[in-house]
This record gives C-alpha cells, sequence and structure tokens, in this order.
C-alpha cells in the first residue's frame, strides 16, 4: 500500500500539473519565439524574455499563462543559480592577479564613476537608503552576458582594448560578489548596529572561506566529480551549485553567492571544461524562466510612474560609462575608437540589475523598484548593443586632447 501511495497522490494531482505544464510550456515557447524574432533584428535575448513575462502576465490584457510569479518560484530561482554558477565557473582570479595594476585601476575607476552616480540618483530619487544602495548596484554593475556576446558579434576580440574592457568585466564580478555579501544583511532590515555587523561579518566569513577553497582545493573537488560520465558528472556538479546556494541562504547570504562560489570551487579542476560545455543549456533554461518570472511581475501602468528616474538613470549611465571608457583607454594609452568601444560595449545593463532588483522586491523594499529595473534594463539592454556596434560616430566626436599619447597599433573602429 505504502508502495503505491506516492503514485496515487500523483495521478489525484493530474488535471492540475496538466494546467501548470501546458501554462508553462506555451510561456516558454512565447518567451523563445519572441527572442528569436529579437535575435534577427540584433537585439539581446534578456529583454524579450521580459517583455514575454510581461505581455502574458496577469497585468496584461490577453492570455495569460501563468498568473501568479510565486508558482514559477523554485524554477526562477535554479536560474539564478545556474547564472551565477556559470559566471564563477568563467571567472579566473589568476587573471585578474596577473592583469596588474591597470587593469585592477580602469575596473576599480569604472566601479567608483557608476556606482557613484546610482547613489547620487538613488539620493536624488528620495525612496530610501536601503533602495539606494540597491540603485546603485543596478545602475553600477553592466551585463556580463551582452558584453562578451557584443564582443563576439562584433568580431572585436582581438582588438587591442578588449583585454582591457574585459578586465573591468572580472573586477565587477569581483565586486558584484562582495556587494550581494554585504547587501544582503541590509535586505533583511537587521536590528540595531550589533546585528548588522554581525551579518556583514558572517556574511564575509563565508565569502572568504569558501574564497579559500576555491583557490587551494580545486585539485580534491576535481577527483570527487572526476568521472568519465557527462551524465553522473550533471548530476554531481548541479547539486553542488543547489547545496551551496541553500547553504549561503540559510546563513543569510544571498543564495546567488553560494552558486558563484561552487562555480569558483569547480573552475580551473580537470574537469571544469566539461561542466562548462554541459551547464550552458541549463543555464539559458532557467535563465530564461527566471527573466520571464521577472516580467510577470511588472506592471505596465506602473512603468509610467517610472519613466523620469528610468530616463535619469539611462543618462547617468551613458555618461558613466562614457568617461570610464575614456580613463580607460587612456590608462592603456589608447585613442578615440578605443575608448568609444569600452564605453558603450559595456553600457548594457541585464541579470545582474534584476537579480538585485529581484531581491529587493522580496526583501519589501519600495515596490517602485521592480518597474524601475524593469524598464532601465529594457532601455540599456536595446539601447546598449546599437550603440556599441556604432561607436565609430561617438569615436569621431571625442576631443583629441582627451589622448594626448596613444599606441601605435592599429585600432578597429567597427
Amino acid at each position: 500500500m505504502t508502495a503505491v501511495q506516492p503514485l496515487g497522490v500523483l495521478a489525484a494531482a493530474g488535471p492540475e500539473v496538466g494546467r501548470e505544464l501546458v501554462a508553462l510550456g506555451a510561456a516558454l515557447l512565447v518567451a523563445g519565439v519572441l527572442a528569436r524574432s529579437g535575435r534577427r533584428i540584433g537585439l539581446p535575448t534578456i529583454p524579450l524574455f521580459m517583455a514575454a513575462g510581461i505581455l502574458t502576465g496577469p497585468h496584461t490584457p490577453g492570455p495569460v499563462f501563468v498568473r501568479d510569479p510565486a508558482d514559477l518560484g523554485i524554477l526562477a530561482t535554479l536560474g539564478l543559480i545556474m547564472l551565477l554558477f556559470h559566471l564563477g565557473l568563467e571567472f579566473s582570479l589568476d587573471d585578474l592577479l596577473t592583469g596588474g595594476r591597470r587593469l585592477l585601476g580602469a575596473g576599480s575607476i569604472y566601479l567608483a564613476i557608476n556606482m557613484g552616480g546610482g547613489l547620487a540618483l538613488g539620493s536624488a530619487l528620495g525612496w530610501g537608503g536601503r533602495e539606494t544602495l540597491v540603485i546603485a548596484g543596478i545602475v553600477g554593475i553592466s551585463s556580463s552576458a551582452i558584453v562578451t556576446k557584443l564582443l563576439v558579434e562584433l568580431r572585436r576580440l582581438a582588438n587591442p582594448e578588449t583585454g582591457m574592457l574585459l578586465g573591468i568585466v572580472v573586477v565587477e564580478d569581483v565586486f558584484l560578489a562582495v556587494y550581494l555579501s554585504l547587501l544582503q544583511p541590509v535586505l533583511g532590515d537587521a536590528q540595531g548596529t550589533g546585528e548588522a555587523v554581525a551579518s556583514v561579518a558572517k556574511a564575509l566569513a563565508f565569502l572568504l572561506v569558501m574564497a579559500a577553497a576555491a583557490r587551494w582545493g580545486r585539485r580534491v573537488v576535481g577527483r570527487l566529480l572526476g568521472t568519465g560520465d557527462d551524465e553522473l558528472l550533471t548530476v554531481c556538479f548541479v547539486g553542488a551549485a543547489i547545496l551551496l546556494a541553500g547553504v549561503a541562504a540559510n546563513l543569510g547570504v544571498s543564495e546567488a553567492i553560494g552558486a558563484f562560489l561552487a562555480g569558483q570551487l569547480m573552475s580551473g579542476t580537470a574537469v571544469a571544461e566539461r561542466v562548462e560545455r554541459l551547464v550552458l543549456p541549463l543555464r539559458d533554461l532557467f535563465a530564461a524562466t527566471f527573466f520571464f518570472a521577472f516580467g510577470l511581475t511588472v506592471d505596465p501602468a506602473a512603468l509610467t510612474s517610472v519613466i523620469g528616474p528610468v530616463l535619469a538613470a539611462g543618462a547617468v549611465t551613458v555618461a558613466g560609462c562614457v568617461t570610464a571608457g575614456v580613463v580607460a583607454a587612456r590608462i592603456q594609452r589608447l585613442g578615440p575608437p578605443a575608448a568609444a568601444n569600452i564605453g558603450l560595449t559595456i553600457l548594457a545593463r541585464g541579470e545582474f540589475s534584476l537579480i538585485l532588483a529581484s531581491l529587493a522586491v522580496v526583501a519589501g523594499l519600495d515596490g517602485r523598484l521592480g518597474p524601475f529595473a524593469a524598464g532601465y534594463v529594457l532601455v540599456l539592454a536595446i539601447a546598449g548593443p546599437l550603440a556599441a556596434s556604432r561607436s565609430h560616430l561617438l569615436a569621431e566626436r571625442l576631443p583629441a586632447r582627451l589622448f594626448p599619447v596613444t599606441v601605435t597599433n592599429r585600432e578597429d573602429t567597427s
């Protein structure tokens, strides 16, 4: 009797499960078709997955595939985990350490300019102290996924400025890990200075322990995961990513950090290349669900109330990225084309801005943050690639006096 009871429960839930499967399948299909259409005109997939959620969500007329975003909660969380796990897998601390002071300096300057602009914007909006910190992260951190795709699609991997540009992205990724660790206690609204300090200390301790394990424990991890069977390897690394994400969440640290550090543990191991190949379809599927689920939470009517802040944030971001591009080009002794390429390629915002906004929504912060992040990402995820493909127009307008000394190697203006 006990052996067949679970099957009986599943059979009884059949019609409800069937409806949920139809809704989820239809939602993913619409998201995929919309993103495919956008790809044909050069648009990134992230804003289109969001748009699919908005169009088929409960806040717009027409078919509603998923009425309650919470129904996709676990799938959306898996999307967040896979995104950060893959980021940790790709990120190399050794690359940062060998990049030298120029790389670290350019990345730090980029963050200082853009995070500073985000803090100033958040303060000017007056939505609250915690909201200001979230806005700074939303505005200050670019989309690694869109940046790397742009470099490939625009054929700029061999450009002299690309190493510096990727270095900025690496510094951003490191900063994001630390920022999420520090932000989580703030989002949790710790009571009193002592509790806040304890929460931050616990988050940093977890980060340092896991970073040390990633630095010196890769050989052990490689032996534990060492199997020639792709099926077993997939089960093991997905389990490890979810486990560490859960441990991090239970410690009061974002599950995104646990997933990022799980990827770090596996990067540099003998199985890292296979893991990266196997995780890509999982990342793409669950990440699409994450962005779609975020779109479900956005009420288009609410976007009208944040048009002003979205446009202001866009202007702050353009100014900050172009300024940082000029500084980075000067550090590397490159000219206007390199400055324009750096500034406009790193302009797009995407997954990280939405992750921060989703964490803020869960924490119960100002309800305008969700629509603000959605509108901001939609604008820059579309405008960024278009601007990057026409960076030569900006290069022609940058004053030559800003670049007193340039290297002699050719710079691509495409």
